[in-house]
């Protein structure tokens, strides 16, 4: 029985991978979450996981050396899924320092505890060992470009304080492989949607707001460009990376689904509109006449598209869910999850985005 260690593992993307990850292998592996459950980390995303016999979380912050190698000691680790970061532009450019403490202090006391806990006297590593660091498509910096894309080979070129904490991870990610062929991984995905996202981000804030009559920010001229990425089908190409990649390899994992930002505000708004039932006193709550233009992020990258050709040719994977789709199976997520939206737009997240859209 192979043992993943997930960090991150209560906030969007990791409890949809541990979700993948059971549904897939059932008792066939093991899997130990730490997470430090910060805002945006919620136990909520892990209901019906929790009781199996082969899951364990563990309360910890990826920057406690001595949790983290505690761990490590305590159990025979033979994967490690590193999701856990600070991950909204918007806070890191509130609170630059929060950022650099978790994404790059956080991911070299990772590397250090499995290098220390896979390391064999000869200077190599125990066999089959392997660490995937899980980036973005930020680290690249923007396109301008119209069929132009990020590759593997794209130098490095973060415009946000968030961007340039990945692009720093990713960096001693390389830096471990290359000095001490430690055994990882890197994969930059673009822009993730599905369930449990937690509603800072786009999709689900203007799902939210839509369905409660609140208006729907769009920073600057909302043609700013994204490529979209259905969680589920991120997590499959991780899944694969483990099992399948070469090691000391970057893999890109893109969706093949690049919208414009205010082109996800209008399918969202139609979407709802088609799903509601007449009858549902929310659907009187949605028009276009929401949609509300605010000043634009500072150091707003235009435009991320990504190839995701390597990891086509090597691996056989490619993204199965269209935008189309995609947004239809997580707004009915949503829809049959209200009161988890309740509980995490309640308290702190409510003056957070008061703050962020006052008087915009």
């Amino acid at each position: 029985m192979k043992t993943y260690l997930v960090t991150g593992g209560a906030g969007f993307i990791g409890s949809n991978f541990i979700h993948y990850m059971f549904e897939k292998y059932d008792n066939d592996i093991r899997i130990i979450n730490v997470d430090a459950l910060t805002y945006a980390g919620n136990l909520e995303n892990l209901k019906g996981v929790d009781t199996r016999d082969n899951y364990t979380f563990v309360k910890a912050d990826i920057t406690d050396k001595d949790a983290i190698e505690k761990i490590f000691a305590e159990n025979d680790i033979d994967y490690v899924v590193h999701f856990a970061a600070e991950s909204h532009v918007d806070r890191s450019i509130k609170n630059p320092e929060v950022f650099v403490s978790t994404n790059v202090y956080g991911t070299a006391v990772m590397l250090n505890s499995a290098m220390k806990a896979w390391s064999l006297e000869d200077g190599t590593f125990r066999e089959g060992k392997k660490f995937l660091h899980v980036s973005t498509d930020e680290v690249y910096g923007s396109l301008s470009e119209p069929g132009t894309y990020f590759y593997e080979t794209t130098p490095y070129s973060p415009h946000s304080p968030y961007s340039a904490s990945k692009a720093s991870s990713d960096m001693l990610v390389k830096a471990y492989m290359d000095t001490y062929k430690f055994p990882a991984n890197i994969t930059n995905c673009s822009n993730n949607y599905g369930p449990y996202q937690f509603p800072e981000k786009l999709i689900p804030l203007v799902i939210n707001n839509a369905l409660n009559g609140k208006k729907l920010p769009v920073y600057g001229d909302g043609k700013n460009v994204r490529d979209w990425l259905y969680v589920r089908d991120h997590a499959k190409a991780i899944d694969m990376v483990i099992n399948k990649g070469r090691l000391f390899e970057t893999y890109n994992v893109g969706g093949h689904n690049e919208k414009q930002n205010i082109e996800i505000v209008t399918i969202i708004i139609d979407t709802l509109l088609e799903m509601l039932d007449d009858n549902d006193p929310r659907k009187a709550n949605i028009s276009r006449d929401l949609i509300t233009y605010v000043e634009d992020r500072k150091g707003h990258d235009r435009r991320y598209a990504i190839a995701p050709d390597k990891i086509k040719s090597e691996i056989g994977w490619e993204p199965e869910t269209m935008f189309a789709e995609g947004i239809k199976l997580t707004i009915k997520w949503y829809f049959e999850h209200e009161d988890w939206m309740k509980n995490v737009t309640s308290g702190d997240y409510q003056k957070y985005y008061e703050d962020m859209y006052a008087g915009k």
